[in-house]
Order: C-alpha cells, then sequence, then structure tokens
C-alpha cells in the first residue's frame, strides 16, 4: 500500500500535467493557428481594382478547332482589371484548369472547381504577378493563357 503523501504528489502531478496541456491548446488556438492561416497583406486597390476582366467561353467552344476562350490569351494589371471572370457562353459545360498547379498567396488554389454549366462563370481575384497556362479538363483542345503584370501607378 503506498503511503498518503506518495499518492498525493501523484494527484498533483496529474493536475500539473492537465494544467500544461490546456495552456498548449489555449496557446495554439489562440495565437499560432490564426497567425498561420492568415492572408498576406494585400494593397486595397488590389483587392478592389477599377474594372473586372471577361474571358468568354463562346459558342461552339466544345467542336474542336472552333473559338474557345475569347480572348485566348489575356493580359490583366494588378488594380486595374485584375477580377477575371470566365463566363460560359456555349452550351457544353466546361472547366478553367490551370495546366500546373497555381496558387494565388491571397485567393488561393486557381481553377474552378468542377464544371461551368452554360450561362454560369467562374471567378478568380489575382494578386500577384503571374503567368498562367491553363485548358479545359473535359476539352484539352481548349487552351488559355492570362499574364498578371504589375501596374505602373
Amino acid at each position: 500500500m503506498s503511503s498518503p503523501s506518495s499518492s498525493h504528489a501523484y494527484g498533483i502531478g496529474v493536475i500539473a500535467v492537465i494544467i500544461g496541456m490546456s495552456a498548449s491548446v489555449v496557446f495554439y488556438t489562440s495565437f499560432y493557428l490564426p497567425e498561420s492561416l492568415a492572408k498576406p497583406s494585400v494593397a486595397e486597390y488590389i483587392l478592389n481594382p477599377e474594372e473586372e476582366f471577361t474571358i468568354e467561353i463562346v459558342p461552339g467552344a466544345v467542336i474542336e478547332g472552333n473559338e474557345n476562350y475569347v480572348p485566348n490569351t489575356s493580359n490583366v494589371l494588378l488594380g486595374i482589371n485584375n477580377k477575371v471572370i470566365w463566363q460560359n457562353n456555349d452550351d457544353a459545360a466546361h472547366t478553367v484548369t490551370p495546366d500546373h498547379r497555381t496558387t494565388d498567396s491571397y485567393s488561393g488554389d486557381f481553377g474552378s472547381i468542377g464544371v461551368i454549366k452554360p450561362g454560369d462563370s467562374y471567378e478568380f481575384l489575382f494578386t500577384e504577378p503571374q503567368e498562367v497556362p491553363y485548358h479545359c479538363e473535359p476539352h484539352p483542345w481548349m487552351k488559355g493563357k492570362i499574364i498578371v503584370e504589375l501596374s505602373r501607378f
């Protein structure tokens, strides 16, 4: 049988471990986690550009050899027209899929999730200069490229 002082010390040890674990959880959820998930600081003029830039998926784009993304190669400027909208005006569903994984540090992964149904659109806010070649997943002959550049303010 253990002496009363050793069981008392054991109880204090368990309480100390519980308090230590609780403090760690509070620190992690209150300080570390929010900072690690925070989006980078981006200038207001980039987050709210003067205008939107529209790329049309034209009627008949589903037929190989026809025009598809119009304009096919697009240049946009940060703070001017860096909010890009792909509007599907075709009778078939399409995607906007990057040729290689592309991530914007503020907006996240580039590319439509699932298909863009006829009459629907996909939009993406670019916040940093980059060049993004993309295609339609079910129709790989549909190709486009967007070039995002710094504006000269």
